[in-house]
């Protein structure tokens, strides 16, 4: 069985994006309409510039007692954000994910055009699925010592 792309895992979710002078409150409030964790920065091209995670809007806002009105995305996003391509493995990209303690990854195509963002989120399934296997094999395991 071959393993799920996070282009096949995220599937074809709206994208969700906002502009560099958009202030930090309606960036959260988009993410939070959306029931997303990031939001993705872009130019009138629609090229990625950055992105901005709930992290950033507590550490950078929240802890810092930035007005969020008056703070544009621009200014506490994180700019040039790693991203990975669509036919990356899940594995391939928590590994990423772990290696740099990154909870969102965009994904870019070849020709840079956005196409979603991966979220820690999206890998639950391979570990539940992983999980679920592994406690099978445990139940059968004890099931044939008992035997």
């Amino acid at each position: 069985m071959t393993e799920r792309t996070v282009l096949q895992s995220i599937g074809q979710r709206h994208l969700l994006t906002v502009k560099p002078d958009a202030s930090s409150y309606h960036a959260a409030c988009a993410m939070t309409k959306a029931h997303c964790g990031s939001i993705l920065i872009v130019d009138d091209g629609g090229a990625m510039l950055g992105i901005l995670t709930e992290r950033d809007l507590m550490t950078k806002i929240v802890a810092q007692r930035r007005d969020p009105e008056a703070t544009p995305v621009s200014a506490i996003m994180t700019h040039n954000p790693h991203f990975i391509a669509p036919q990356t493995t899940v594995s391939d990209a928590v590994l990423i994910m772990k290696r740099h303690n990154f909870r969102h990854l965009p994904v870019v195509s070849s020709t840079s055009q956005l196409l979603g963002v991966f979220s820690i989120r999206d890998a639950m399934p391979r570990e539940l699925a992983e999980a679920e296997t592994m406690a099978d094999q445990i139940d059968e395991e004890f099931t044939n010592v008992l035997s």
